[in-house]
């Protein structure tokens, strides 16, 4: 018997949007009424504060937010803040992990080696570190990670630095670490990479990790009732 992966590429869309779809996704796939669902996407100029985050790692006053348009938000996923943007592929993966494994570590650890798997394609050895959750090439992070389980049906998901412009990290602490830089992959290889180039490589990877052997493309705000 094949299992079935919905993928939705819902392109640039704000944040508010992609959290309300996540929700009515996650209550549809509690329901059974739809298969395992990821989302790809980018986000304009946001700000996110996980359910750990301390407000004090919001260093950018009122009047940078405004200059440089980024919207904030105090939302339910673990982790503290972080920032999302354009050139910055972010996944949200809509999946019931009893039918995979039940295992939350596990499935953090995963989400990292599909993105580490998929840096090794353009020559770029990334990894972990213990302490953190994440994927760092060397001292500097390239993708943070922050879910949500429900009844082990995941929401929330990953960001994953391609092309973003990192000045806009200077308005937080990343992830509340005062010690560590972010990079992307545009600046590890001196070039821009198409995100669409990526978003079929994590697309292929999260396919292979988690089992699915047939992928479905759909446009998600039809699944929605």
């Amino acid at each position: 018997m094949s299992k079935l992966l919905f993928y939705s590429d819902l392109g640039l869309v704000s944040y508010q949007e992609t959290w309300d779809l996540q929700k009515t996704l996650l209550t549809q796939r509690l329901e059974g009424t739809i298969e395992d669902t990821l989302l790809l996407l980018e986000h304009p100029n946001t700000y996110t504060l996980g359910k750990t985050a301390d407000r004090a790692n919001l260093v950018g006053s009122d009047e940078y937010l405004a200059e440089k348009h980024i919207d904030v938000f105090e939302i339910d996923r673990g982790g503290d803040i972080t920032y999302h943007g354009p050139g910055q592929l972010v996944g949200y993966p809509i999946i019931n992990l009893q039918n995979w494994k039940p295992d939350t570590h596990l499935y953090l650890r995963t989400i990292e080696e599909m993105i580490i798997n998929v840096l090794r394609q353009y020559g770029v050895e990334s990894g972990r570190k213990p302490e953190y959750t994440g994927v760092w090439v060397g001292e500097a992070k390239i993708a943070a990670i922050g879910i949500k389980i429900s009844r082990w049906i995941t929401m929330h998901g990953f960001a994953f630095n391609i092309n973003t412009d990192l000045d806009l990290f200077n308005g937080i602490i990343p992830c509340g670490i005062k010690d560590k830089e972010v990079t992307s992959l545009a600046k590890l290889l001196g070039r821009e990479v198409p995100i669409q180039e990526i978003k079929m490589k994590i697309k292929t990877e999260f396919a292979h990790l988690f089992g699915f052997d047939e992928i479905k493309d759909v446009n998600v705000h039809q699944m929605v009732i």
